[in-house]
């Protein structure tokens, strides 16, 4: 196709012939800058953009580089949440970029993804965060075959993850004992910033997102069930709530006796705050507002003293507060975390919580459906792959299991043998 540029006045403009529409021929014409080169290198652009339906690249020369910043634009901004957003982002920028951005798309082989995905295992990177460069890669090839149809198959697929052996030690790192979680409820007891928190997580099981965002509406005490229904998480500098992770986390969770005392102790002692603080307590609103770049709704949380009511947003009454008030978030828990490391001697994070709640439940003959439900997996081999184990207990009582069912056998009468 070609195009032609004159000069107008002032201006030089270029001008293509487009696709007849309706059996009508149609010309563009654009102004293309203020000299005769300018107006041909816009033609040149215009062209490539043309031909390719509007892309500003052409597909078979794209490189990796470049159709990563197209693939977290048109996909990943559009269908992702904010975290997802910003992990996706780092992945490519320290990670996909340094590595394979040089490359045309059209040219990534699984030989050469294999090499990377060795080389960054052989880095000694986690299991987790490998996974995670994995998975942003094969997501993003799989969108470069369907729908976008750059290339024609997604290499990834040939690419086998490398072994990881977790020793005993690594294993139980995530499991807390009775007596690991006696020690840190001891330290930080009924009246501290982090206790109720910390409760949450361990008689819950559920992300510290999930569980600093829960207010005392989502707590119902007749019935003992606690609703999972939105995220807080941040955007910086500000922190706002969010939907859940999935679907399935969206979810109704039974409570009981123990974690409903402390809940109605919480409860007491904020409304002792309140008095005690008056003018000076901080309160929380939600403040509805749109991101300029996505056009998303957002629900920002606005905290301010008592004193200094919002005129605008709708005041949300959060359960795991700091005496004064202020939200306790994942930010501010990382106070608690290091003191259980540190000061405990204890490997910890709140993850540790959700782990091993499922676990105990899972050792003391939980279905795992239930489990699944509880911990809001949309399938139930999340639940079994990462948070149950082949523990001591688990061994244990499968050897029983076995005792007893030979020793019922051997001891039945011969005829009935």
């Amino acid at each position: 196709m070609e195009g032609h540029v004159r000069k107008r006045g002032s201006k030089w403009y270029y001008s293509f012939e487009a696709s007849s529409v309706d059996g009508k021929r149609k010309r563009i014409e654009r102004v293309g800058g203020r000299t005769k080169k300018e107006a041909e290198a816009a033609l040149r652009i215009a062209l490539q953009e043309y031909e390719n339906a509007g892309l500003h690249f052409e597909p078979t020369e794209i490189s990796v580089s470049d159709y990563m910043d197209y693939w977290h634009k048109n996909y990943v901004m559009l269908n992702c949440r904010y975290n997802t957003q910003t992990g996706y982002r780092a992945i490519i920028d320290n990670h996909i970029k340094p590595n394979l951005g040089t490359y045309k798309l059209k040219s990534l082989t699984p030989a050469i993804l294999q090499e990377f995905v060795n080389a960054k295992y052989l880095q000694g990177f986690s299991k987790a965060h490998l996974t995670n460069i994995i998975t942003v890669l094969s997501g993003s090839l799989k969108y470069a075959v369907h729908p976008c149809k750059f290339i024609r198959e997604n290499s990834m697929q040939y690419v086998r993850h490398p072994k990881y052996t977790p020793t005993k030690t690594q294993t139980n790192r995530k499991i807390i004992t009775t007596e690991a979680w006696d020690t840190i409820i001891d330290r930080f007891p009924f009246g501290s910033n982090y206790y109720i928190l910390l409760m949450l997580g361990y008689y819950v099981g559920g992300r510290i997102g999930e569980m600093t965002a829960i207010s005392w509406e989502d707590i119902d005490f007749e019935s003992g069930e606690i609703s999972i229904n939105k995220l807080l998480y941040k955007r910086k500098p500000n922190w706002y709530f969010g939907p859940t992770k999935t679907e399935s986390s969206t979810r109704a969770i039974k409570i009981g006796k123990t974690l409903i005392d402390a809940l109605k102790k919480q409860k007491k002692w904020q409304m002792e705050n309140r008095l005690k603080y008056g003018q000076h307590y901080t309160q929380q609103y939600v403040v509805e507002e749109i991101d300029k770049e996505t056009n998303e709704k957002l629900r920002r949380i606005h905290s301010l003293p008592v004193s200094l009511r919002a005129t605008v947003g709708q005041p949300v009454n959060l359960v795991c507060t700091k005496e004064n008030g202020e939200m306790v978030t994942a930010d501010t828990f990382k106070y608690a975390a290091r003191v259980i490391h540190y000061e405990l001697g204890l490997i910890f994070n709140f993850h540790s919580l959700r782990h091993t709640h499922a676990t105990v439940l899972i050792e003391n003959g939980a279905e795992i459906k239930d489990v699944q439900a509880r911990l809001g997996h949309t399938r139930i081999s999340t639940t079994m792959d990462t948070y149950t184990h082949n523990t001591d207990k688990m061994a244990n009582k499968s050897v029983d299991i076995f005792e007893k069912a030979t020793s019922i056998k051997s001891t039945l009468p011969t005829e009935a043998k």
